[in-house]
């Protein structure tokens, strides 16, 4: 058995800078410190810091007036930070620069008056505070094609569109051109709003494709990147299975297979994976593994002053 190990491992920039935020924050106040959401969705990594004194929220009522409060990767909307100020909360923001990107995307495009359309999952913590930075009125989720369809806005309105940071690649691209055949005058942003950690990983993801016979992502249940790994993975007619660790990978998955796919979401410890593979080498000896060069290695968001 063959495993080829997908050029993207350990945490994005966007991700390390944020735990980094956390970390700091701790070794200089202690705890309890608050983190409004998850800090990154990864199972592991909030498991971690809940034994370290972190408190995760979804709702500042529960934070004492006064506190220590981190905003998560994900980033928060313009009422949450409003409210922070009002309880005299002390905030950092860990939000990923990129995601701080597309909410000045959203202002931009909403204080011009143009009805904006925001792709995206519906609920989740990232689409939720960038909804925030557009007028209601003007504001339009849309998760699908259906959507799309649904959206009651006349056809020569001049008509912007930003997106969620871990969407799939392809299925965002599909999209758009759903939208720019309804409203000709449709504009966005100079570059594609997917992030360049979510864009490398699903294009190993396609990669491994063309070489293996399954594929397993390493990722947590709600994060969002990883699960449109998998789907990735699907979609190219490569069975493909999602993971948070090395404890829920069945074996006899990999039953009669011989190359195996791994890859991870962008906010998983390189040390799950390391566990996932040795998982599969002591169940099946001899198994090598074929690694490749990492185009993120080098890529750094420095984190602001704690």
């Amino acid at each position: 058995m063959q495993i080829f190990l997908a050029r993207t491992q350990g945490f994005c920039a966007g991700v390390a800078r944020a735990i980094d935020i956390v970390e700091q924050t701790l070794k200089r106040y202690g705890s309890p410190l608050y983190v409004y959401h998850e800090i990154v969705h990864n199972t592991a990594v909030v498991k971690d810091l809940k034994a370290r004194g972190v408190i995760f929220t979804n709702n500042l009522s529960d934070v004492p007036a006064g506190a220590r409060l981190i905003f998560s990767a994900h980033g928060v909307s313009p009422a949450i930070t409003r409210q922070a100020q009002e309880k005299k909360l002390l905030t950092i923001d860990a939000t990923c620069p990129l995601v701080t990107k597309v909410h000045n995307e959203a202002v931009r495009f909403s204080n011009e008056g143009l009805d904006v359309v925001l792709l995206g999952h519906k609920g989740h913590e990232e689409v939720e505070g960038t909804a925030g930075y557009v007028a209601a009125k003007n504001l339009h989720i849309v998760q699908n094609a259906a959507d799309i369809e649904s959206l009651v806005i006349p056809a020569h309105r001049k008509v912007a569109f930003i997106t969620q940071t871990t969407l799939s690649l392809d299925e965002t691209r599909e999209l758009v051109l759903k939208l720019r055949a309804r409203f000709p005058r449709l504009t966005g942003p100079a570059k594609d709003d997917i992030c360049y950690a979510t864009q490398n990983r699903q294009d190993s993801v396609k990669e491994l494709a063309g070489l293996c016979d399954i594929i397993i992502i390493c990722g947590s249940p709600n994060s969002s990147n990883s699960n449109r790994l998998r789907e990735q993975g699907q979609r190219l007619k490569v069975p493909s299975l999602i993971v948070d660790s090395a404890d829920e990978l069945l074996l006899t998955d990999l039953e009669n297979k011989q190359n195996i796919g791994i890859s991870s979401g962008a906010s998983v410890p390189r040390h799950l994976v390391d566990g996932i593979i040795f998982k599969i080498q002591q169940a099946f000896p001899g198994t090598t593994v074929q690694t490749f060069d990492n185009p993120e290695k080098d890529i750094i968001f420095p984190r602001p002053e704690i």
